[in-house]
């Protein structure tokens, strides 16, 4: 998809006007309604034939919806992207929150979660932004800034939800570190087939037993 207008697409997503405390009209319902599928069709397009195949007009069919009808809700392609990137950010975090719900916040609940996320289409939509924005620079414009609020964001609500590592900062984000890059590589090898199946459990396991080894007070938890 050939990204124009991206200078007006690169504001960070904390810059939005909140929404007003008035009850939503039915248009602004129908509007929210069409820009998500707008933005699912995006991701479906970019499963199926990559960012290069992935045109304002493959992305309106595959919606369902004529091109003038897409450019009323995003002015370009620019706009569009950044759309989906920011809601693909979201379904990280909505996932993140749920895997932290549980009372005990053992790491295999956690891993389990996130290795959940890279296994769903929205993993590989987001590989496809990240590969196409190394050697697209107005991609890159619009990708580099969110990834950044993206994982400002993760962090605080990371430190917030697991209260129990706030006298180890740094072995927390160092957990986070290896969990995130273990189990998105993992996801990438399976998909290139560098990676067998059978060795994604034993991995994962090793993963979990290496968190709960970084734990503060682990050396002198007799549950590890």
């Amino acid at each position: 998809m050939a990204v124009n207008s991206a200078r007006k697409a690169i504001a960070p997503a904390s810059s939005r006007k909140p929404a007003d405390d008035a009850k939503p009209t039915r248009q602004s319902l129908k509007s929210a309604q069409t820009r998500s599928r707008l933005i699912e069709a995006t991701i479906e397009c970019l499963v199926k034939v990559g960012y290069s195949g992935t045109t304002t007009p493959l992305v309106a069919s595959e919606a369902g919806l004529s091109r003038g009808a897409m450019l009323h809700h995003f002015e370009n392609s620019a706009t569009l992207i950044r759309a989906t990137i920011v809601e693909l950010h979201e379904r990280r975090l909505r996932a993140f929150r749920r895997s932290s719900e549980n009372s005990q916040h053992d790491p295999s609940t956690m891993v389990s979660a996130y290795w959940r996320q890279v296994q769903k289409p929205a993993f590989i939509a987001f590989q496809e932004l990240a590969m196409a924005a190394r050697t697209n620079a107005e991609l890159a414009q619009i990708m580099r800034p969110l990834q950044v609020e993206y994982r400002e964001r993760f962090n605080a609500e990371a430190i917030a939800l697991y209260p129990e590592w706030h006298s180890a900062p740094e072995s927390f984000a160092q957990a986070m570190a290896l969990s995130q890059t273990l189990m998105e590589g993992m996801a990438m090898s399976l998909l290139t087939g560098a990676l067998d199946d059978a060795m994604v459990p034993s991995l994962l396991h090793m993963l979990e037993d290496k968190i709960r080894a970084m734990r503060p007070g682990a050396g002198t938890d007799p549950a590890t």
